[in-house]
C-alpha cells in the first residue's frame, strides 16, 4: 500500500510540474510573440514609408537610404497591390507556378489572405485617389516561435508519460518478485507434508485395505498436489498442450459441486464434440474453480450455475454464469484488481489470479460479459486459436 501511495504521489507531482512548466512556456511565448508582431508591423509601416518615399522621388532626391531599408526586409512576405488590386511586387514568398498569370494568381491569393486577417497598410499618393497597399504576413521566425511552446508541451508530456510508464512498470515488476517468490514458497512448503501424507495412505491401505474413506482421502492427496503444482508453476512460462476443454470444465464441475450447499446447482452447456485448445490444465482449472467460487459467493447459498463452452471462428470461449447479486457497472474492470473484495474475509486475489493466468500464460482474455444487480453475472474466457 505504501508503494502504490508512493506511486500516486510521483504521478500527482508529475502531471503537476508538467502543467507548470507548459502554463509556463505558453505565456512567456505568448508575450514574446505579441512583442515580435509589434515590431514586424513598426518594421512594415517604416518599409511603406519608403515605399511612398520611392514613388515620390524625382531626379534630384537622394534614394540611399529608401533603397537601404527597402533591401533590409529578407525575413517578413510582403505584397505591394495598386489601387486596382494588381500585384505590383513581393517578396520573401515561396510560390511556384508554371506560368506568369498564374504565378501573380497564387501571389495576389495570398495578398487578399493577409489583407483579410487585417495585416494591410494603405499609402496614399499626391494625386487624388492614388494609393497602393502594402500587406505582409508574419515572418518564419515568428511562425515557428508561436508553434514552438505546443512543441514544448508536447516534449514536456512525452517525458509525463515515459516516467510514469516506467514507474508502473517498476511496481508490476516488483509486485511480479514478490508473487513469484511467495507462489514458489508456498509450492515448496506444500512438499514436505503432501509426501508424508502419501506415505500415509499407502501404510494404511495395508493396515485397513477395505476401509471405504481411504479412496476419498487419496483424492484429497491427490487435490494437494495439484495445487502444490499450480503454484510451482506460477512464474515460469507454462507449456500449453491440447486439452479437452470439456474434460478440464467437468473435472472442475464435479469437485466443486460435491463441495457446494445443495441449494446450488451448476449445470455444463459443452458441444458433443471435443474442444481441443492450448491450454495448460492445471492452471486453466485454477481460472474455473476461481470463477465458480466467486459465483457461489455471491450467491449466498442459493442459486444456479452454467458453464458453457464453444469454439468460436477467431477463439474457444467459456462462460461461467451464477444468478448472485450481480456486479455494478462502474466496477466491470475494478473487480480484476489485486485487493478488490466485497467479503469479510476476502484476500481479493482470486479474480486477479484468473486474469493473469488467461492472459500472462494463455494469451487470452477474460473480462464481465454482462451483469445485472439482482440477477447475476456472466464472466467470458476467450483463448486464441494458435
Amino acid at each position: 500500500m505504501q508503494w502504490i501511495n508512493r506511486i500516486r504521489q510521483v504521478k500527482i507531482v508529475l502531471v503537476v510540474l508538467a502543467v507548470v512548466l507548459s502554463v509556463a512556456s505558453l505565456v512567456v511565448s505568448h508575450f514574446l510573440v505579441r512583442d515580435l508582431k509589434a515590431e514586424e508591423q513598426r518594421k512594415m509601416e517604416i518599409w511603406a514609408e519608403a515605399m511612398r518615399s520611392l514613388n515620390n522621388a524625382d531626379e534630384t532626391t537622394d534614394l540611399t537610404l529608401v533603397l537601404t531599408v527597402l533591401n533590409s526586409n529578407n525575413t517578413i512576405p510582403v505584397v505591394v497591390l495598386d489601387k486596382e488590386g494588381r500585384v505590383q511586387e513581393y517578396r520573401n514568398m515561396e510560390v511556384s507556378a508554371t506560368s506568369p498569370a498564374s504565378l501573380d494568381s497564387l501571389v495576389l491569393r495570398e495578398a487578399l489572405s493577409m489583407k483579410q486577417s487585417g495585416r494591410a497598410i494603405r499609402i496614399n499618393f499626391g494625386q487624388e485617389g492614388d494609393y497602393m497597399e502594402i500587406c505582409y504576413a508574419d515572418s518564419l521566425i515568428l511562425t515557428r516561435l508561436a508553434w514552438w511552446p505546443y512543441v514544448q508541451l508536447g516534449v514536456v508530456l512525452i517525458f509525463v508519460v515515459v516516467a510514469i510508464f516506467a514507474l508502473l512498470s517498476s511496481k508490476r515488476a516488483e509486485q511480479n518478485k514478490v508473487w513469484v517468490g511467495l507462489s514458489k514458497e508456498t509450492a515448496h512448503q506444500l512438499g514436505t507434508p503432501i509426501s508424508s501424507l502419501m506415505a500415509w495412505q499407502e501404510v494404511l491401505k495395508e493396515t485397513y485395505p477395505d476401509d471405504p474413506l481411504l479412496p476419498e482421502m487419496g483424492k484429497d492427496v491427490q487435490r494437494l498436489r495439484r495445487i502444490a503444482e499450480r503454484f510451482s508453476k506460477i512464474g515460469s512460462q507454462p507449456e500449453p498442450k491440447p486439452e479437452n476443454l470439456c474434460e478440464v470444465l467437468q473435472g472442475v464441475v464435479q469437485y466443486i459441486g460435491r463441495r457446494t450447499p445443495g441449494r446450488i446447482s451448476m449445470t455444463c452447456n459443452l458441444p458433443d464434440e471435443p474442444l481441443i485448445a492450448p491450454v495448460s490444465a492445471p492452471l486453466f482449472e485454477w481460472v474455473i474453480e476461481n470463477l465458480c467460487k466467486n459465483a457461489i459467493d455471491a450467491m449466498e447459498g442459493k442459486g444456479s450455475i452454467t458453464l458453457t463452452a464453444k469454439e468460436e471462428p477467431d477463439c474457444f470461449s467459456v462462460e461461467v454464469s451464477d444468478t448472485g447479486k450481480g456486479i455494478p457497472k462502474n466496477r466491470f474492470s475494478s473487480v480484476f484488481t489485486p485487493g478488490y473484495t466485497t467479503k469479510e474475509r476476502g484476500w481479493g486475489l482470486g479474480l486477479s489470479l484468473a486474469k493473469r493466468i488467461v492472459e500472462e500464460y494463455h494469451d487470452g482474455r477474460i473480462y464481465v460479459k454482462n451483469s445485472e444487480l439482482g440477477k447475476g453475472t456472466t464472466f467470458r474466457v476467450e483463448l486464441k486459436k494458435h
